[in-house]
């Protein structure tokens, strides 16, 4: 059975029982049990047309729960008629899904989930498998954010910021369960810029691919994380750098910069170079700038600090640190990172251990905690090499 196309298929087939009256909530749920009936008999008995075999399953799902509730009834009855499904097409269908799924007025975790549902046509065990939560869990904030949006139509005009930031949440997740969610946001991507003709959704499927390119290269046995400036640039797919650069060069072409552009573009720089010390740092900070002008995000000042302090010094990266709160997560990693190249190592391995205390994964932890103990070894080295200080001669005091 194609799977994929089965999800592909959802949003079209959530589009048509909106026209004939379904609430987004009810038709969502419907389809919803079409997919499972879809997953139990198609692998025996395929039919001729999966479009249409979902549209009729789903229909009919709805019609049963409208005729359970009494209260209903003559909505009910009105709707045993078929109204004409109208000129609206089934992109239109998706579009429209995507702005809904991701209104404002729901939560990032809660838009993400309801995206991957009724735009990426995901069960609820699949995405609940993905965010490594129980199904009954996942189930219930589906049912939150339906709820949330009740009564809103499906051709209400939607946040475009919104729906790319929530497709940029669902890639950051990765890879868990049996869906690959950097992938899935992938595709969904891909389909929201055949839909609209805006640079700023190129240049976040630009984005995406640029990063998606290094994947193999991020963890090494075990798990553990390799650093940017350690990985085997050999492993990273040069295919999906090429396409990633060439969607970039085409929405920076329309002269309208974004925040993902501007994010691409210190993401291409990175893939461009042959190795860590090819790295054009200054035309990194250069985008930094760009999109620290377009954000004022205080994540991006923190990673600003670090290209400052590849492009012009540790020193010049530490004294970038000084309009950053403490607070940001990762503030003490790159604090302990720019300590380290300027020489002051003890410092470094303590606020490399500070760090690992403040970890919110394994992996980023144990990561942390090795270059902690690398550093306390290379400044004890370091203090046998140079030995212990000299008293002060005759007529001196000592420093």
């Amino acid at each position: 059975m194609n799977e994929p196309l089965l999800r592909e298929l959802v949003p079209a087939v959530i589009g048509v029982l909106g026209r004939r009256g379904a609430d987004f909530a009810s038709a969502e749920d419907a389809v919803q049990e079409a997919l499972l009936r879809a997953l139990e008999t198609w692998p025996d008995d395929p039919p001729r047309d999966p479009k249409a075999w979902l549209i009729t399953v789903a229909w009919h799902r709805f019609l049963d729960a409208s005729r359970a509730q009494a209260s209903r009834r003559g909505r009910e009855l009105a709707m045993e008629v078929e109204p004409p499904a109208g000129p609206v097409t089934a992109t239109d269908d998706t579009l429209r899904l995507y702005f809904l799924c991701a209104h404002p007025a729901l939560p990032g975790s809660s838009a993400v989930a309801l995206t991957l549902r009724a735009v990426g046509g995901l069960t609820t065990r699949q995405i609940a498998a993905a965010y490594h939560v129980p199904e009954a869990t996942m189930a219930q904030r589906i049912s939150r954010a339906k709820r949330r949006i009740a009564g809103l139509p499906l051709d209400r005009p939607g946040d475009l910021d919104t729906v790319l930031r929530v497709l940029y949440l669902v890639f950051n997740e990765g890879y868990g369960g049996d869906v690959d969610l950097a992938a899935e946001a992938i595709r969904l991507t891909r389909q929201l810029v055949a839909l609209t003709d805006e640079p700023e959704v190129a240049g976040l499927l630009a984005l995406m691919l640029l990063h998606h390119a290094r994947r193999a290269s991020r963890t090494g046995p075990g798990g553990r994380l390799v650093p940017l400036a350690e990985q085997d640039r050999s492993r990273w797919d040069t295919a999906l750098v090429a396409e990633g650069v060439m969607i970039l060069q085409a929405a920076l072409a329309r002269d309208r910069l974004g925040e993902y552009q501007a994010q691409a573009a210190i993401a291409a720089l990175h893939a461009d170079a042959r190795c860590a010390a090819e790295t054009d740092w200054v035309q990194i900070v250069e985008w930094y700038d760009e999109l620290l002008a377009l954000t004022g995000s205080p994540v991006v000042r923190l990673n600003r600090a670090v290209a400052v302090g590849e492009a012009d010094g540790a020193r010049a990266g530490l004294a970038a640190l000084a309009g950053v709160s403490p607070d940001l997560p990762r503030y003490t990693a790159v604090t302990a990172h720019l300590q380290e190249r300027a020489g002051d190592l003890e410092r470094a391995a303590e606020s490399y251990a500070a760090a690992a205390r403040a970890a919110t994964s394994v992996p980023e932890r144990d990561h942390l905690t090795r270059l902690a103990a690398r550093v306390r070894q290379r400044a004890s080295q370091r203090g046998r090499e140079e030995g212990p200080p000299k008293p002060a001669g005759p007529g001196r005091s000592a420093p």
